[in-house]
């Protein structure tokens, strides 16, 4: 049998030293980076709460967006608002008026009588009159967009009436719109 051959490996101190040295510098250059950036990331951390904690003081509440708790009557109610945006362009070039709007102290619902008068929070709905002909629609949908289809081309005016259970409009709270349907394809686009 013979016998193996016995390798040596010879390596110079110098070497071993530079070795453990550099393995040393990079723990520790590991170690001071997470340790510096550590708290910057904490201050960050923290000041993101803080945003979303002030962020939480200055969002509207639910009452302010919505109005009040039907469940408790309002004393003193302001009177209503009824506030309507121009007609939306994209609606006329088809013939079409679109209209959004929106109300305040008041809930619109298909509520409708004497009796309903004395609602707390107060109802009410729409009337929407078109080029001032003798008849109207009302509008308790709440669906915040008056739509009127199929005008022809020409100046038009819509009326917008907010008015109580009875019928009986709000005082000054009438929105008169006059607006052109200007030349159009009549494809059924609606």
């Amino acid at each position: 049998m013979t016998k193996p051959k016995k390798l040596g490996y010879t390596i110079k101190a110098s070497t071993v030293g530079t070795f453990v040295l550099l393995s040393g510098f990079l723990v520790a250059l590991f170690t001071a980076t997470v340790l510096l950036t550590t708290p910057d990331r904490m201050l960050a951390q923290q000041s993101t709460q803080d945003n979303a904690q002030n962020q939480v003081t200055t969002v509207a509440s639910a009452r302010d967006i919505r109005g009040a708790s039907p469940y408790i009557a309002i004393k003193n109610e302001p009177a209503p608002k009824l506030i309507v945006d121009s007609p939306i362009p994209e609606g006329l070039v088809q013939g079409v008026y679109w209209a959004q709007y929106r109300v305040e102290n008041l809930n619109i619902v298909p509520v409708f009588g004497e009796g309903a008068r004395q609602v707390s929070p107060r109802a009410g709905h729409l009337h929407i009159i078109v080029d001032d002909l003798p008849w109207w629609w009302a509008d308790a949908s709440n669906n915040n967009t008056v739509d009127i289809a199929g005008l022809p081309p020409g100046q038009h005016k819509v009326r917008i009436e907010l008015v109580d259970p009875n019928h009986t409009v709000f005082p000054g709270q009438v929105v008169t719109q006059t607006f052109t349907i200007p030349e159009y394809q009549s494809a059924h686009l609606h």
